[in-house]
């Protein structure tokens, strides 16, 4: 064991613990006044129950034993066994660093769905869409990407360096699958929808891009140069799109705004998680330029036409994003760079091997989180409402599902 990689994965899990909360300031600002706590609450509750579930079952399902490269088993139910050695996965780091890392991701990925159904989900509801969805969904798609003998990484050759399958496609389609069975908000055609607190969205981002630092440097499990590498790939593609989308804010307004850098700089870290240790440098500043006109063209264009109501743009950014960096990592992978790839992108190969299989991990990926999310939906349908009332929707649902005001003394309409 490594001392020095421990402290730094420990650091790391701790930095990407800190997105959760930055999600909830970041959706919790776009939301309306009278949903923010709701809003908030709907990522900040998932770090409590996902993380009993990751102990008890979740870890063993997603990264121990397999089952035709799909599932784990229950060998290390309740992280049973553990104790001691060194972690499967990183021969330098204990075991409990490496489940401690990877249950962070376990928490922000549930609630990176939240923001499609923002403003009229009940609570219940959501509650227990977030287990199913952790229990059938993540922890599949977990082991079949990193799980040892997995079906997309180790069998297919697909790569997902820090989660553009397993954390953005999946939590970004199964929003949009969500927010389509739930339907839009009330008079989501006819009222202007005002982002209610800009500074919470700015700290939001701040945190994401603090915290992103560990999800992507992290994932290469010990203190090294491929950590270096991806450290360099993430700021650089996040910076990249930050000023794409103040670019095209200067173009279409006349003006770069708050919000718009804010989402533009999300976008280049995801567009860059499957691919920050698999890609030069250079590459990532055409990562970051290129996602954000795609999500752009998606939110305003896309979103307009078929008239769904991904409230904060779940699907846009995160499902956009991931899908772009799959493609992404397919183009541009070096395997110099880390020779976890197979081959080489097709940019330097001139072959299909690896944008074949990373074609079919996207692919596979949404089929999954649609198809699962669907089925999820309606079985807890027939228990509990998936949507709050009419009256509770226009009342808000810090009132109406929570009982508290993030503005007691404002009276002002909303």
């Amino acid at each position: 064991m490594d001392t020095g990689d421990s402290g730094f994965m420990l650091i790391c899990a701790a930095l990407v613990m800190i997105m959760t909360p930055g999600l909830a300031f970041f959706y919790g600002g776009l939301e309306r006044r009278k949903n923010v706590l709701n809003t908030m609450m709907q990522s900040f509750f998932v770090m409590g129950i996902c993380s009993v579930m990751w102990v008890i079952v979740g870890y063993s399902l997603s990264f121990s034993g397999d089952h035709s490269g799909l599932i784990g088993t229950l060998h290390n139910f309740c992280l049973y066994g553990m104790e001691g050695g060194t972690s499967a996965y990183a021969s330098t780091i204990p075991p409990f660093t490496f489940v401690a890392f990877q249950m962070m991701f376990a928490l922000i990925t549930p609630a990176l769905i939240t923001g499609s159904v923002a403003g009229r989900m009940n609570f219940k509801a959501l509650f227990f869409f977030i287990v199913f969805w952790s229990l059938l969904i993540y922890y599949p798609l977990a082991h079949m990407v990193w799980g040892h003998d997995g079906l997309l990484g180790s069998v297919i050759g697909a790569l997902d360096f820090a989660g553009g399958d397993v954390v953005h496609i999946s939590s970004g389609v199964s929003g949009l699958v969500l927010s389509i069975m739930i339907g839009k908000r009330q008079g989501y055609s006819q009222l202007s929808y005002h982002t209610h607190n800009i500074p919470f969205v700015l700290l939001g981002a701040a945190l994401l891009w603090f915290g992103w630092y560990g999800f992507n440097a992290g994932s290469a499990l010990s203190a090294g140069t491929l950590a270096a590498h991806a450290f360099i790939t993430t700021n650089t593609a996040a910076a990249s799109a930050m000023a794409a989308w103040m670019a095209i804010d200067c173009i279409i307004q006349n003006k770069p705004t708050v919000v718009g850098a804010s989402t533009g700089a999300v976008l280049g870290l995801v567009a860059i998680t499957p691919g920050a240790g698999f890609v030069p440098v250079w590459s990532s500043v055409i990562i970051g330029l290129v996602v954000s006109p795609l999500a752009y063209f998606m939110i305003t264009t896309v979103k307009k036409y078929f008239g769904y109501d991904d409230a904060l743009d779940a699907f846009g950014c995160h499902g956009i994003g991931g899908i772009w960096g799959g493609i992404a990592t397919g183009l541009f992978t070096q395997q110099s760079i880390n020779p976890a790839a197979r081959w080489d992108g097709l940019v330097f190969s001139g072959n299909f091997h690896l944008m074949s299989a990373q074609l079919i991990a996207i692919g596979l990926t949404i089929v999954i989180a649609a198809a699962g999310t669907f089925i999820i939906a309606k079985v807890i349908s027939l228990f509990v409402p998936l949507r709050v009332g009419i009256e509770e929707e226009k009342r808000g649902l810090d009132m109406a599902q929570h009982g508290e005001s993030a503005y007691p003394s404002f009276n002002g309409l909303d």
